[in-house]
C-alpha cells in the first residue's frame, strides 16, 4: 500500500525552462539599465544564446556584444539568476493529482537538487510548503548527497514515518531519478513532458523506473 508520493520538482511539478525565462527576463532588466540597451534584446539573445548550447550564456552574451567582463561580472549575473523570485506555474496536473492524494490521506514530499537558494526561490514562487508534508533540497546536505544519493531518500523515510516500500518517488531525470529503485525498496516513476529539458538523457547503470507517465493523473490509478 502506498502511503508517500515523493516528487521531484523541476521537470516534475514545475518547468526548468519555465523558470530560465523568469531568469533571464529579470537578468534583461538589470542589463538594460546598466547598458542603455532594450531589455527586450537582451532577453532574445540570452534564450537564442541558451538554446544554441546551454553552457556559459553570459560570458558568450558579453563576447557577443563586445562587452568587457570580469569572472566577477559573471558571478554577479549567475548570483542574480540563481536568487531571483521566479514567475512560475504548477503544471496543470499537480494540482488536481494533490488533490486526489490528499483525497487518499497520501502523503506528500518533495526532493530536489539544484543549488539550494535557486531551489528555494523556486519552492517559494508555488507555495509549496501549502500542499506538501515534507521538502528537502538535498543541496542543503552538501553536493555529494544531490541524486542519486539516498540519503535524502532515508530521511524523508523518517519524517513522513512510512517504508521504503510504502514509497513512490515521482521524477522526470533518467540520470539520477531512478536509480533509488536500485538502491532501496522504492518504486519510481517517471513523468515525460514534451517539454522536460533531460528526456533523452541515458539511465544510471541503465536502472529504468517502474511506471512511466505521460500525466501525474496516471499515478491515480497505480496507487492502492
Amino acid at each position: 500500500m502506498v502511503k508517500a508520493v515523493i516528487f521531484d520538482l523541476d521537470d516534475t511539478l514545475i518547468s526548468e525552462r519555465q523558470f530560465i525565462k523568469s531568469g533571464y527576463r529579470h537578468l534583461s532588466k538589470i542589463l538594460s539599465k546598466r547598458f542603455g540597451e532594450e531589455e527586450d534584446n537582451f532577453y532574445q539573445l540570452l534564450l537564442e544564446l541558451f538554446n544554441s548550447i546551454p553552457k556559459n550564456v553570459f560570458n558568450r552574451l558579453f563576447d557577443k556584444l563586445g562587452i568587457n567582463y570580469t569572472q566577477e561580472n559573471i558571478f554577479e549575473l549567475v548570483e542574480e539568476y540563481r536568487n531571483h523570485l521566479p514567475t512560475l506555474d504548477l503544471f496543470e496536473d499537480v494540482e488536481p493529482c494533490l488533490n486526489e492524494l490528499k483525497n487518499r490521506s497520501i502523503k506528500v514530499g518533495i526532493i530536489t537538487d539544484g543549488y539550494a537558494s535557486s531551489q528555494r526561490q523556486k519552492l517559494k514562487a508555488i507555495k509549496a510548503i501549502d500542499f506538501v508534508n515534507e521538502i528537502i533540497v538535498t543541496d542543503e546536505l552538501g553536493r555529494d548527497y544531490w541524486k542519486p544519493h539516498p540519503r535524502a531518500f532515508e530521511m524523508m523515510k523518517e519524517k513522513m514515518n512510512v517504508d521504503f516500500h510504502e514509497m513512490i518517488y515521482v521524477g522526470d531525470n533518467p540520470e539520477k531519478d531512478f536509480y533509488i529503485g536500485k538502491t532501496l525498496s522504492i518504486k519510481t516513476a517517471r513523468i515525460v513532458r514534451p517539454t522536460n529539458i533531460y528526456k533523452n538523457r541515458s539511465y544510471l547503470h541503465n536502472v529504468k523506473e517502474n511506471l512511466t507517465l505521460s500525466t501525474l493523473l496516471e499515478l491515480l490509478d497505480q496507487i492502492e
